[in-house]
Order: C-alpha cells, then sequence, then structure tokens
C-alpha cells in the first residue's frame, strides 16, 4: 500500500537513495531541504524548500499530516524535542536517523546487537545521538509518540569512497601518487562498510510498519573487512600499490582531535553487526552492494569530474605522518 512520506533533508549520501527508492515503490514521497542539492530528486517527488530545524516551517509542512516522516538532519535532544511536539498527532511513525556510533566503544563484544549497551566516551556527536534516542523513548513511553530509531554504520555512495583518513576524494590522490596511507593500529580491526543504497532497502522497508514503532533497528551490511583490505581494495581499484603506516588511534587523536573522536569512538574497534532484527520486520533485506563494486562506482563518479575530487584530509595525513615520523626518529636516535 502506497504510504504518505516526509523526508527531512532528502537530497544528502544517505539520503538521497532512501527518497529514490521511496518514489520508485510507487509512495507519495515530499522532501523538505535548503533547495541545493535536489538535482537527482525523482520528478514524482514534491519539494520543499526550507530550513529543516526552523519550527515554523516544519509545523506548516507536517499539517498535510504524513504516514512516516524521516528527520535525517536531526541530531541532538534539542532537535527531537521540537519534532515531538510538532510532529505529534501528524504523524503515524517518525523516524530518527541515528548512529551505530551510540554502541558502547570500547565494545564488550565485537558482534553488535541492538540490545548491546550504549556509550561513547570519546565522541560528542555519538553522546548527542544517545542522548536524543533516550528523550524519543521517554516520549514513546509517556505519550506514545510513534518513534522508530535506525543506526546506520559507516554508510557510503557515490560521492564518498569511504577510509579512516576521511570520506572526499584524498585516498585515491594519495595513492595515485604513491603517497602514503595512515591506518590506525595495525589494520586489522574488523568494519563494516554499507553502501547507501542498501542502507535504503532496509529504511525504507521499515516505513508503515508497526512492529518498529517504539524499536531501534541498526542497518548495515553484512560484509566484514578490516581496514587493511580495505585501502587495499581502494588501491586495486586505481591500480595503484598502497604504502600503509600503521599508527597508534590514541597518537592520531593527539594530532588531530577531530579524526582521533571518530577513531577512538567508531572505527578504532572490531565490529559486526547481526542483522537479525531488522530482518525479522523486513524479511526481504539482504546488503546487495559488495565493498569492492560499490567504491569502484564511487570512484568513476569522482573521476568524470575533477570539481567533485575535493581533498579535504591531505593537510590532515601529511601532520600525523610528520610527527610519528619525528616520533621514531627521536626514539631511535
Amino acid at each position: 500500500m502506497p504510504l504518505k512520506l516526509l523526508f527531512i533533508g532528502g537530497t544528502g549520501n544517505l539520503s538521497m537513495p532512501c527518497v529514490q527508492l521511496a518514489a520508485a515503490e510507487g509512495h507519495a514521497v515530499t522532501v523538505l531541504t535548503r533547495g541545493t542539492r535536489d538535482a537527482d530528486l525523482p520528478e514524482s517527488v514534491i519539494r520543499v524548500t526550507g530550513d529543516g530545524a526552523d519550527r515554523s516551517t516544519l509545523a506548516g509542512v507536517a499539517a498535510q499530516h504524513f504516514d512516516a516522516i524521516v528527520n535525517f538532519v536531526a541530531f541532538d535532544a534539542a532537535d527531537v524535542r521540537r519534532d515531538i511536539e510538532v510532529f505529534g498527532g501528524r504523524t503515524g511513525q517518525y523516524v530518527f536517523v541515528s548512529s551505530a556510533a551510540v554502541y558502547r566503544r570500547p565494545p564488550p563484544s565485537y558482534v553488535v546487537t541492538e540490545d548491546s549497551p550504549l556509550g561513547n566516551p570519546h565522541w560528542e556527536y555519538a553522546r548527542k545521538k544517545i542522548d536524543a534516542e533516550d528523550r524519543l523513548r521517554v516520549a514513546h513511553r509517556d505519550t506514545a509518540f510513534p518513534m522508530t530509531i535506525v543506526r546506520p554504520s559507516y554508510t557510503y555512495g557515490r560521492s564518498w569512497v569511504p577510509t579512516t583518513s576521511g570520506s572526499d576524494y584524498t585516498v585515491v590522490y594519495r595513492l595515485r601518487r604513491s603517497l602514503e596511507l595512515v591506518v590506525p593500529g595495525d589494520g586489522s580491526s574488523l568494519v563494516v562498510l554499507t553502501h547507501a543504497t542498501d542502507f535504503a532497502r532496509g529504511l525504507v522497508g521499515l516505513l508503515g510498519e508497526r512492529s518498529a514503532i517504539g524499536e531501534a533497528f541498526h542497518i548495515t551490511s553484512d560484509e566484514v573487512q578490516c581496514w587493511d583490505q580495505v585501502h587495499e581494495a581502494i588501491a586495486r581499484i586505481v591500480d595503484a600499490v598502497p604504502r600503509l603506516v600503521h599508527i597508534p588511534s590514541d597518537f592520531i587523536a593527539r594530532i588531530d582531535a577531530r579524526r582521533g573522536a571518530s577513531l577512538l569512538g567508531d572505527k578504532a574497534w572490531s565490529v559486526v553487526f547481526d542483522n537479525s532484527k531488522l530482518r525479522s520486520v523486513v524479511p526481504g533485506f539482504r546488503a546487495r552492494v559488495r565493498f569492492e563494486d560499490g567504491v569502484r562506482a564511487s570512484i568513476a563518479w569522482l573521476d568524470a569530474d575533477s570539481a567533485r575530487q575535493h581533498i579535504d584530509a591531505n593537510e590532515s595525513v601529511e601532520r600525523i605522518l610528520a610527527a610519528y615520523q619525528s616520533l621514531i626518529t627521536h626514539h631511535s636516535s
């Protein structure tokens, strides 16, 4: 049965494939965005230009009453408190896009289920998501607010080459110039990288499902690699020999606090996700995109236009390498 859906922030790496899939499945889709990146939205999608954080804008759109509302741009408890007040009684389901980084780091077990404990002392981003989830659970308990929480892990798309050095073109740039790449730890930490189109299959499958109300689900691939394998796969695609430099995550954090937070708060730890709960509600869910196929398509898309090739992490990589080489030189002298 077609649903009437609202996506708040529907043109990003994570959200665009969800909008595209929902429209392809025949749902009536409205997207609220700032209007800066909507060229790839399907023609059937209703576009509303506005600030997804503005209460009056949200109230105006919500007056239409939607079967499900998905907010990709809510990040903390204040954001969801506003949404609870605005959307209460105006939707059959509110989906908060959280993060798999909410699970405890370091993890008590490398296999993670939705019942695994939450808590992340290393990363403020994750702590804000936890606070938002807590606020939603209270609203569901006290007022039956129809919330569903989804937790993507490291999710990439056509404009995203995922590594521990960032998510832009930096790794391709460095590989093609035979420059060193920084890999945290010894490169053996297990990681799950999910293509955005696979995330979309899980999320859209949850929309309109009454059994998803009041529940949290992570949505990830079942393909497991280590970080060395990730960098080696990218190197094969660009026909380069990777020069991997293994550096402890806590050392990286001392040199680059922002990158260090995402390492110690997420990427440095071995984590594998059990998607059984998602499949209990969306039986047909399977991640279809192998990492090497997905990232090959991403690199091809980036290579097609030099304007897409943002190299934002290069300076950070050089600082970390220089500091580590200085440390080694000091200890060997």
